[in-house]
C-alpha cells in the first residue's frame, strides 16, 4: 500500500508541494515522502487508538476527500505538524500543503481500493498495512465462520471484504457484524 500511496502523493503533489513557493525545491521529494509516511503512520495510530469506526466510515462512504471527515482532519493535523517540525515550514505553509494534499490522496486511495476493475490495491491490502498485518486475524475468522451466519452478502460462496463492507454498512456497523458472527 505504501508504494501506491507514495505514487498518489507524487501525483497530487504538483500544486501542493512542487509549485508551492513556500516549499524549497530541494525539499520537494523529502516533503512528499514525509507526507506519505505521515499518512500511513496516522492511519496506524488511529487503528492502535481504537478509531476503527471512523476508518470504516471513511472506507465505506464517499467523504474521504472532505476535510471535515474526522480521519482526514486528523491526518491533516499530523502531516502539517510533521512538515513544520521536520522542514521548518511555517504553520501556514505546512497546513496549506496538508490541506491540499491529504483529501485528494485519501479520496483517490479509497476509490482505487473500491474499484473492482483496478486490482492494484484493495481494501484488504489497506487494512493489513495499517493494522500491521493483524487485520487478517479478524478477516480469517469472518471468512471461516461468516458463511454459517449469513454474512455472504453477494452469494459468491466466500466471505470477503466486499461482504464485510456490505454488512457493516447495512447491519449496524462493526458491532452488528460481530453480533451476527457471534450470535448476539
Amino acid at each position: 500500500m505504501f508504494e501506491q500511496l507514495t505514487e498518489l502523493v507524487k501525483q497530487y503533489g504538483g500544486n501542493a508541494v512542487v509549485n508551492n513557493p513556500a516549499v524549497p525545491n530541494e525539499q520537494n521529494d523529502a516533503v512528499m515522502n514525509e507526507a506519505s509516511s505521515s499518512i500511513v503512520d496516522g492511519l496506524k495510530n488511529m487503528v492502535a487508538g481504537g478509531n476503527i469506526s471512523e476508518l470504516a466510515e471513511m472506507f465505506q462512504g464517499n467523504n474521504a476527500g472532505n476535510a471535515s471527515n474526522p480521519v482526514v482532519k486528523n491526518l491533516i493535523e499530523q502531516v502539517s505538524g510533521n512538515l513544520g517540525s521536520k522542514f521548518g515550514l511555517s504553520n501556514e505553509a505546512s497546513t496549506g500543503v496538508a490541506n491540499s494534499l491529504i483529501p485528494q490522496v485519501l479520496e483517490s486511495l479509497i476509490n482505487k481500493a473500491k474499484n473492482p476493475n483496478d486490482s492494484s490495491l484493495n481494501i484488504q491490502d489497506i487494512i493489513n498495512s495499517i493494522s500491521g498485518g493483524n487485520g487478517g486475524g479478524l478477516m480469517d475468522a469472518v471468512s471461516k465462520y461468516g458463511g454459517q451466519f449469513g454474512l455472504d452478502q453477494n452469494n459468491d460462496g466466500k466471505v470477503d471484504m466486499e461482504d464485510v463492507t456490505s454488512v457493516v454498512s447495512k447491519k449496524g456497523g462493526l458491532g452488528g457484524l460481530l453480533g451476527r458472527l457471534f450470535g448476539k
